[in-house]
């Protein structure tokens, strides 16, 4: 089923080929779902001021033969560490955080973390870091932290005995950060780039500065106000049917039920409040947030930061202006490699050559586990929000063709 799309004088005026977004709907079906791949798709495309594009093909729930639809609930994963990274540098913003503070002053317990030279857990062999943990290495994963799903150190091995930064949540958030304060670094903090639950940490963070829950804060500082009425930790029973059923690359070009929506861990309130991964929303949702940020950080006479904290965030922060290629010692994809730099809490493309992907200098973007994903290019004046439900977000090459077409389809650029 595909919603309507504005009309083709709307579309001209914005600077895109109505035929060429359609051609990625055709791509979509023809490459994903009718090979079994994908259950069903939703994709939107802004741009110019005007939705120009909404689209959804397919099943939220294969089992049950339930279509997507526009008020289709997902599991974001991933997606949730902008929202959480924002709602940090509100706190920023006010003075009663700073970037260059040492996360001990928040976490006492971490002050005497070691960073890993040696042994299997408990038995750990460390080593003094170079210099303690900063606020900024959080947000720009240089912290040393990293997640279990990395399978390549015995440091990501303890995370995973103690199911720290899983896809199903355990325990509390006081839990995992007392669980933290007993494995050793991966490295000492600024030294390299590790995909990691330094966004979760942020959530706790939030909670000890501001004096009340972070999903409380996140609630009346962001979804309220912005009108994002189905974004949260959980789905209610009243939207339970709304939730998608999540699924599993097989391997063999198919998929498996990993999450089935009638008995989901989604449909009630978790132990775990996780700023890392445990947001789901709708699309048009997250299309809300994706409009403030490119409005420079306001909608609709609501603020969420200043122009000049946006501008901070979406710069590259990786010392000496290096990108992932030079830093990263992760196994993950949501983002490219080359010519890309990271953030506070987003991906930035520095050089769109080196990725070998059509795009602007200053497009900022992330990605979740469940192969969800969005950028923005304000060069551009776009916004592109993409959802599915298919664990793991690495099994296609989804992102990488959705850019390719999409830029494919501008007739009019900004440049």
């Amino acid at each position: 089923m595909q919603s309507p799309n504005p009309s083709p004088s709307a579309v001209t005026d914005a600077g895109m080929s109505v035929a060429a977004l359609a051609g990625v709907e055709d791509h979509l079906k023809r490459r994903y779902l009718d090979a079994g791949r994908f259950p069903g798709t939703q994709l939107l495309v802004w741009r110019r001021g005007q939705p120009l594009h909404s689209a959804v093909q397919g099943f939220a729930d294969l089992e049950r033969r339930t279509p997507v639809r526009d008020d289709t609930i997902f599991r974001i994963y991933s997606m949730t560490k902008p929202i959480t990274s924002v709602a940090f540098m509100m706190l920023v913003e006010q003075g009663r955080v700073a970037l260059d503070e040492p996360v001990h002053k928040y976490i006492p317990a971490w002050k005497d973390l070691g960073v890993f030279q040696a042994g299997m857990a408990p038995l750990f062999q460390t080593r003094p870091p170079a210099r303690p943990m900063l606020i900024i290495d959080l947000l720009r994963h240089t912290s040393g932290l990293t997640y279990g799903f990395q399978n390549r150190t015995n440091v990501d091995a303890a995370y995973r005995a103690q199911k720290i930064g899983e896809i199903e949540k355990a325990g509390t958030l006081q839990s995992m950060i007392d669980d933290l304060a007993k494995i050793p670094l991966e490295f000492s903090p600024g030294d390299a780039w590790n995909y990691s639950v330094a966004t979760d940490v942020l959530g706790h963070l939030i909670e000890v500065i501001a004096g009340q829950p972070f999903e409380q804060f996140l609630q009346e500082r962001i979804f309220d106000p912005l009108g994002m009425t189905d974004t949260g930790f959980h789905v209610p029973a009243a939207k339970a049917h709304r939730l998608a059923a999540c699924y599993a690359a097989d391997g063999r070009g198919g998929m498996v039920l990993q999450d089935d929506p009638t008995t989901s861990s989604f449909l009630t309130p978790p132990s775990l409040i996780s700023g890392g991964g445990g947001l789901c929303s709708t699309a048009a949702d997250y299309l809300t947030f994706c409009r403030a940020l490119l409005n420079g950080g306001e909608l609709g006479g609501v603020r969420l930061i200043g122009l000049k904290t946006l501008a901070l965030m979406t710069a590259n922060h990786l010392p000496g202006g290096r990108d992932l290629t030079e830093m990263s010692k992760s196994l993950f994809s949501e983002a490219t490699y080359a010519g890309v730099g990271f953030g506070l809490g987003f991906s930035v493309t520095m050089k769109p050559a080196l990725t070998m992907i059509p795009g602007s200098a200053g497009e900022y973007a992330w990605g979740g586990a469940a192969t969800t994903s969005f950028w923005i290019d304000p060069a551009e004046d776009l916004i592109v929000v993409f959802m599915t439900q298919v664990l793991p977000s690495s099994a296609y090459p989804v992102r990488r063709e959705l850019r390719t077409m999409i830029y494919a389809a501008i007739t009019d650029s900004n440049l």
